[in-house]
């Protein structure tokens, strides 16, 4: 099993909104698997939203609810991004330590 400061934040909540860690030595494990899955559908997801909004910021006629439909999906894109980040930062700081300045 990894220590504790190796845990690894998935891309997905648990009850009550709680964030979910994995334990574990395989990083090649099915639940690592899975999350790697997630975490890519994610930023794809975003990127796609990223073009949306792009469309729509250019569209002077764009209504009013479709801008806060975007919005609202454009921060749960973001909140999502936001834990891919933190998860794989961890991760490469946990993975490859710093070397120290000369």
């Amino acid at each position: 099993m990894t220590a504790p400061n190796e845990l690894r934040l998935l891309p997905w909540s648990g009850p009550e909104d709680k964030p979910c860690y994995l334990s574990t030595d395989d990083r090649g494990g099915y639940v690592s698997r899975l999350a790697d899955n997630v975490e890519a559908a994610q930023l794809g997801s975003a990127a796609e939203l990223l073009e949306q909004a792009s469309e729509a910021l250019d569209d002077q006629d764009a209504a009013l609810e479709e801008m806060r439909r975007l919005a609202k999906e454009l921060t749960g894109a973001l909140r999502d991004v936001l834990r891919v980040a933190t998860s794989r930062g961890h991760l490469l700081a946990v993975s490859e330590p710093l070397e120290p300045a000369h």
